[in-house]
């Protein structure tokens, strides 16, 4: 059997493992060649492929990023790309396809089964969204990684007497402004799924100086206020359609001065967050996950995705992975909302 692999959306600290469990498990336990499709779904659509065997996942472990390349490609926005994709499998003589990705990719890998394709999906996202999964890899990269960006912004927003408004990643939900939020003792976390009131903020904000501290507010790039009175988006869009983020870090900091006389500043952590080395436990669930992809695979088991329950990985239905965002609970808000001023 010859197996196509592509990895889509954003870069995220783990593909490699994924890809090279894949590959490792494939060749010496079921004798399976490998072609790899290069930047998401333009990979098959374009027919860009590159060379997959062991010699290609040979010391990719430990390295963040994807050896494969990535990509936003929505192919169900190109005239005849269905045709297209199954006439380039066809052609590489590909039997089957593991698509390792988040929402977006794992949507057109679902689209894609319900037309005949074989393929078996590996979820895959820092933000932690996607649905029918305890945690994806790259999460717990991220969270690390914003968690000692706010350790090390305690000192200086203490120094300063200064606020610090620390902008994490979380389109939708708020998994990683949660997370490194409550690890990193921020005073302040705001989240997509509960749109806050600033007037709020700056009276916790005036209650921490009152108690002569400073405080640092963790807030995802997705929230917005209760009255939806600052702008914190562009408008544009991408090829699926969703709104580009940013800037709410930087408006929430002059909203707080602006308001409270206190001087504010924001931190935008950005790409930092999915790049670089994965951590341990990433590293090992996405080994789990690529061991059991092509083992799903080998069992004729496609239209599915692998998924974390507890510690256990077990094949759930793809369209479980993407009918519903995975979004933080009010019940664990409001843990968090305990620490909070």
């Amino acid at each position: 059997m010859r197996v196509g692999v592509l990895t889509g959306g954003g870069d995220c600290p783990g593909l490699n493992a994924v890809i090279r469990a894949i590959v490792r498990r494939g060749v010496s336990e079921f004798g399976y060649d490998f072609v790899g499709f290069r930047d998401g779904w333009r990979g098959p659509l374009e027919n860009v492929t590159s060379e997959l065997g062991i010699p290609q996942v040979r010391g990719i472990l430990p390295r963040g990023g994807t050896i494969l390349g990535s990509s936003r490609t929505n192919p169900f926005k190109v005239d005849g790309a269905v045709e297209q994709i199954t006439a380039n499998l066809r052609s590489n003589d590909v039997d089957a396809l593991v698509a390792i990705g988040g929402e977006d990719t794992l949507g057109v890998a679902t689209r894609l089964a319900d037309l005949g394709v074989k393929v078996v999906g590996v979820p895959k996202t820092i933000d932690n969204d996607v649905g029918g999964t305890d945690f994806t890899f790259g999460f717990d990269t991220a969270v690390n990684i914003a968690t000692e960006a706010i350790d090390r912004l305690h000192t200086t927003a203490e120094s300063h007497h200064r606020v610090l408004v620390v902008e994490v990643m979380g389109r939708h939900v708020g998994w990683i402004a949660l997370h490194s939020g409550l690890a990193g003792g921020a005073n302040i976390i705001l989240i997509p799924e509960q749109p806050f009131d600033i007037e709020k903020v700056c009276s916790l904000v005036e209650r921490r100086f009152q108690l002569q501290y400073a405080p640092i507010i963790v807030v995802a790039e997705g929230a917005v206020p209760a009255e939806g009175t600052m702008q914190t988006v562009s408008g544009e869009l991408d090829s699926f359609g969703h709104v580009r983020l940013g800037g709410v870090g930087d408006r929430l900091a002059a909203e707080i001065e602006a308001r409270t006389g206190q001087e504010a500043r924001a931190v935008v952590l950005g790409h930092i967050q999915r790049g670089g080395t994965p951590t341990a436990f990433d590293r090992w669930l996405a080994t789990r996950f690529g061991l059991h992809a092509i083992a799903a695979v080998h069992d004729g088991d496609f239209g599915k995705m692998v998924a974390l329950r507890g510690t256990d990985i077990v094949r759930v239905d793809l369209i479980e992975g993407t009918a519903a965002l995975k979004s933080v609970s009010p019940a664990l808000y409001a843990e968090a909302e305990i620490f909070f001023g």
